[in-house]
């Protein structure tokens, strides 16, 4: 996590990276769903191994949990006095963030022009938004 390059009168307020904890928590989250899901799936079309259903659930969530987790850690937004960075480097301005949302454990990011932006998994997105809105002076 290196810090960005700032403007002049420009200066660094915040960063957000997601939580490993967070992480993996809404990914047993989305195990335990997918496991009813796939075992009712099963019981509905009278499959007498609705239990695979679980099994099958459990493992793929783990598998894409553990493939992409170093990438979604990864990502890094910084908040500046002026605008907001984003992983890839582009940013917006605070002033053209027209709302922000909390969807589980992201903060949602959505502009006058209504691009929407994730910030995902954070640990408090109460604090998260708040900081943002306190940057843009809401």
């Amino acid at each position: 996590m290196s810090d960005p390059t700032l403007a002049k009168g420009e200066r660094l307020i915040s960063s957000f990276q997601g939580s490993r904890t967070t992480y993996i928590q809404e990914h047993v989250i989305l195990a335990a769903l997918g496991s009813l899901l796939m075992a009712g799936g099963l019981v509905m079309i009278e499959n007498p191994y609705p239990w695979t259903g679980v099994i099958g659930a459990v493992l793929a969530i783990a598998a894409r949990g553990f493939y992409v987790a170093n990438e979604q850690l990864g990502f890094v937004f910084h908040l500046t006095n002026k605008r907001l960075i984003l992983p890839d480097g582009r940013d917006i301005q605070l002033s053209r963030i027209a709302n922000i949302r909390h969807i589980f454990s992201a903060v949602q990011v959505i502009t006058d022009s209504g691009d929407k932006f994730l910030i995902k998994y954070q640990s408090d997105t109460k604090s998260t938004a708040a900081d943002i809105d306190a940057a843009r002076g809401t």
